[in-house]
């Protein structure tokens, strides 16, 4: 299932694409919750003040 995620943290956005890059699972905490799988895009949106991350993930199931 394909996520957009929307962070304003620039260490969560490098974290994300240099998992992006390295093809590896990252687990990224958004909202008080966490997300785990493979990143598919960052993009950097800097229509605001401040500027924001999206970031698509592709979530991987819970293990059990």
């Amino acid at each position: 299932m394909l996520q957009k995620l929307e962070t304003t943290d620039l260490k969560e956005a490098r974290r994300s694409r240099i998992a992006q890059f390295s093809g590896r699972a990252a687990t990224l905490k958004v909202g008080g919750s966490s997300v785990t799988g493979i990143v598919h895009a960052v993009k950097e949106d800097k229509t605001g003040e401040t500027p924001r991350w999206i970031v698509t993930v592709m979530s991987q199931p819970a293990r059990r």
